[in-house]
């Protein structure tokens, strides 16, 4: 999935401004900051003038400060490197993280999407990726996830 499909889903789905995005991405790494300029690049569609594609340090220091915003920062433990690479399977991850969501509330976001997803499958998409029953989340499944999961925190 487009790394700005996946900030603007998350943005309207927590309802946040233009601002709290930036600041949450400042929440991973305060020396990593974002104007509010290219965040609203960033947000805006392929077609409108002044688009920026949003590239993985971006994503990935997104989606950390989003746990941080949400769970609050665990001081006894060292902070986790960022990833260089965001794949589907991480931004999965770092949603369940972000979220607190168990195994349950995952199978109930996907099936509140329309797309259940069975219990192996769930866990497979979980695993590293060199395990044998690895499998890569799909942009479906992730557009679907993030749809299911918008619902669950806007309320239907």
């Amino acid at each position: 999935m487009i790394n700005n499909d996946i900030l603007r889903s998350i943005r309207y789905m927590l309802d946040l401004s233009d601002n709290k995005v930036g600041d949450i991405i400042g929440l991973a790494d305060p020396s990593f900051a974002v104007e509010k300029d290219d965040v609203r690049a960033f947000l805006l569609k392929e077609d409108e003038p002044g688009y920026r594609p949003c590239n993985d340090k971006v994503l990935a220091h997104f989606l950390d400060g989003l746990i941080l915003h949400r769970r609050g920062r665990d001081e006894s433990v060292p902070p986790r490197p960022v990833e260089k690479r965001v794949s589907n399977n991480v931004v999965l991850k770092k949603l369940r993280v972000a979220f607190e969501l168990k195994d349950v509330d995952m199978h109930e976001v996907f099936a509140e999407a329309g797309l259940p997803v069975s219990k192996p499958e769930l866990s497979a998409l979980f695993r590293q990726p060199g395990h044998k029953n690895y499998r890569p989340c799909g942009d479906q499944l992730l557009r679907n996830f993030l749809k299911g999961l918008t619902l669950r925190v806007r309320g239907s």
